[in-house]
């Protein structure tokens, strides 16, 4: 009887136990489903794929939302202008062959061709790009660089984002607004008179209101560029969201 009685309350405690079991289970799939409902604005990614580059791509914005974001930028950004509008390569200063401009979170700053970039306080077109791409990325940024193009003689040569002040753990997020332009990503050890291995170049059409994703390790393997094209006529603004490095931490995704 007393074995009987025993069995009664352990089998008791094991409906209880799994009652409560079930319940935070349930928490935690609402908990979970809110997360992504906030986090992980659905757009249907284009994976790019090659070797050590590991790229996505999607269209963000509708045509329309694009075409008014490019208007509202147009108002509110203020590009550099002087020495500010030029950059030092192998010892030689050049005009940068495009309009620049640096935003961000206050006190960061930039460094890249030998020229330092402080952060303007974000605009609020700004802010509400970012906020829509970290909602549909999940990763979160504190700077952007900001590139115009006026046609496709304003143009980037081929470089890869890999300065020191940046988190090489996160993935450097490009918006592009304005005219379709080529973009073009080279392997480092396919590049110049030194190239010694046959790696393909892996070209892309950048199309307004879209967003490239580009992960870990692109950047330390791959260099990109925008060529000229002379039969572009219209304008491009091209947001590269970052991720700064402060006081040594990395990215929070």
């Amino acid at each position: 009887m007393h074995k009987t009685k025993r069995s009664s309350v352990n089998s008791n405690t094991t409906k209880k136990l799994k009652v409560e079991d079930d319940e935070v289970k349930e928490k935690h799939a609402d908990e979970e489903d809110a997360d992504l409902a906030e986090f992980a604005n659905p757009v249907p990614w284009q994976k790019i794929e090659s070797e050590e580059l590991d790229c996505d791509y999607a269209l963000l914005f509708p045509k329309e939302e694009a075409d008014a974001l490019f208007r509202k930028l147009e108002e509110e950004v203020v590009y550099a202008t002087g020495e500010e509008a030029q950059v030092q390569v192998f010892g030689k200063v050049y005009s940068i062959p495009r309009k620049q401009a640096t935003y961000g979170d206050a006190g960061l700053a930039y460094t890249y061709s030998g020229v330092k970039r402080l952060a303007c306080p974000w605009t609020p077109t700004l802010e509400h790009i970012k906020e829509k791409v970290t909602k549909t990325t999940g990763q979160t940024f504190n700077f952007v660089l900001v590139n115009r193009y006026k046609d496709g003689l304003d143009h980037m040569g081929e470089h890869r984002d890999d300065e020191k002040e940046l988190d090489p753990f996160c993935p450097i997020a490009s918006v592009s607004l304005g005219a379709t332009r080529d973009f073009i990503f080279r392997h480092r050890d396919a590049r110049g008179k030194h190239a010694h291995r046959n790696i393909d170049p892996v070209k892309l059409e950048l199309a307004h209101g879209s967003l490239l994703l580009m992960n870990p390790p692109t950047n330390t393997f791959w260099y990109h560029s925008l060529p000229i094209r002379k039969k572009v006529t219209k304008p491009r603004i091209n947001l590269t969201f970052r991720r700064i490095l402060i006081s040594g931490k990395k990215c929070i995704a």
